[in-house]
């Protein structure tokens, strides 16, 4: 609750600023992105405290272990600085919510009371997002009577502060009221919403197996044409390997019922169908590949790719079909690519820096490791190209990524740089300007302007 009311404050402070400070709304915007963290990271503790009946001393040090982890994130942290940031957070924020889900039954022959917590959760987050939007509506509907009835002048942000107080703290304490306190008595729980079953069964299973059938045409099509299959193909299989999982652990307790065993049959054609979208998925991103390089996006599409062929290869040969599995092994590769050379990040950042080096090799441009101007002969394509990638490598990783192709210092140009756009505003410096200039100072430098 304390990580919540910090983090609905902080987003408060941030409407307030309304841009008139960017380096402080950075700063709290960073608080809000650690609070939820941080959110995470004590609910998980306690849970794990709580499955392994650990002593209050005990739980309080864990809980303070997952705070001091988020506070160490607030400064590591900085999206306003680097797109990458953004995206580890919600990485981070991905991989504690996996964290959550199992962190309670880390032991043996829990499974069922894994599946009926995780209901309990799925039913009260659908539940609390209910409840916030109703009372929202209605205390904004009372504000707007009284602004045209009586005259107050109760403005934009007025209704969003409000949405802030809601959401952040409202929906957050409801949800957790909500969260089972006794987590031994859910394996002897066998209660199934049928609302549940009926969605599952008549709707999302349905739509996953006109899915499959589409997807198997399209990929009979490509093999009959000898086409390389479109890009847009990775993201179609990427849907309908989460619906049908989705389903699939949404009728995991009743799969066994004589009446469902259809079900069994259904799970079991499901992984074997997997199989071909999952090659045609590697063949569709390693095209692409081969030709561009490695970004963030396609490490990821790759990474889940082998995350799914892992999983798919699991449920076919394992008799014990541990759906606890699911969530572990993606919060673990979830978090291995987050930071460190093997990260989405490393790998990006250093595939696409051997492009722009081996673009100025073709032109003789590299001495010794360090690039100097393209000379006035280059072609139109290799110019387009080199740009598009300076541009990406500045965008995602801040000017500091090129360092090693140059001599000068550019930290000493980055604030160069800042202080130049400073004498301009009032205001702190847009980070998005600022990451302008040094592109324009970046492809001046390597005569890409």
């Amino acid at each position: 609750i304390l990580s919540a009311l910090i983090g609905t404050i902080a987003a408060i402070v941030v409407v307030e600023l309304e841009y008139t400070n960017r380096e402080t709304e950075n700063i709290f915007a960073r608080v809000i992105l650690s609070a939820e963290l941080s959110l995470l990271l004590s609910f998980a503790a306690t849970l794990f405290s709580e499955d392994k009946k650990l002593n209050p001393s005990k739980k309080l040090m864990l809980r303070l272990a997952g705070i001091f982890l988020a506070v160490c994130l607030f400064f590591l942290i900085r999206p306003a600085e680097k797109q990458s940031d953004l995206i580890r957070f919600l990485l981070l924020a991905l991989s504690f919510h996996l964290l959550v889900a199992f962190a309670a039954f880390t032991g043996k022959n829990n499974v069922h009371a894994f599946w009926q917590f995780n209901k309990t959760l799925f039913l009260r987050i659908l539940t609390a997002a209910l409840y916030s939007i109703v009372l929202f509506l209605g205390i904004a509907a009372a504000i707007s009577a009284m602004n045209f009835l009586f005259g107050f002048k109760f403005e934009w942000d007025t209704y969003l502060i409000l949405w802030i107080w809601i959401a952040g703290l409202f929906n957050t304490t409801f949800f957790l009221a909500g969260v089972p306190d006794n987590l031994e008595e859910l394996e002897q729980d066998y209660s199934y919403p049928k609302g549940l079953k009926l969605f599952t069964q008549y709707v999302l299973i349905p739509l996953a197996t006109v899915y499959v059938l589409i997807l198997l045409a399209y990929e009979i099509k490509i093999l009959l044409a000898w086409n390389l299959p479109k890009g847009l193909v990775s993201n179609l299989i990427l849907s309908y390997a989460v619906f049908g999982i989705l389903s699939l652990l949404l009728v995991y307790p009743i799969r066994n019922l004589d009446e469902n065993k259809w079900l069994k049959t259904y799970s079991r054609y499901f992984y074997f169908l997997l199989i071909p979208l999952l090659l045609l998925l590697f063949v569709a991103v390693g095209t692409r590949v081969s030709r561009y390089g490695i970004t963030e996006n396609r490490y990821f599409l790759i990474l889940l790719a082998v995350w799914l062929f892992g999983i798919t290869i699991y449920f076919l040969i394992s008799k014990k079909q541990n759906i606890k599995l699911i969530p572990i092994s993606l919060c673990v590769v979830t978090l291995l690519s987050i930071y460190g050379p093997q990260s989405a990040f490393g790998v990006a950042e250093t595939s696409q820096k051997q492009i722009l080096i081996n673009i100025f090799k073709k032109y003789h441009a590299v001495f010794n490791g360090k690039i100097s101007r393209m000379p006035v002969q280059v072609s139109v394509k290799d110019g387009n190209r080199a740009a598009a990638t300076l541009q990406y490598l500045i965008k995602n990783h801040d000017l500091s990524s090129i360092q090693s192709f140059f001599k000068k210092n550019l930290d000493v140009v980055s604030d160069s740089l800042s202080k130049q756009l400073n004498l301009y505003t009032h205001l702190k410096t847009n980070n998005w300007e600022l990451k302008e200039k040094k592109l324009t100072w970046a492809k001046a430098q390597l005569g890409l302007s």
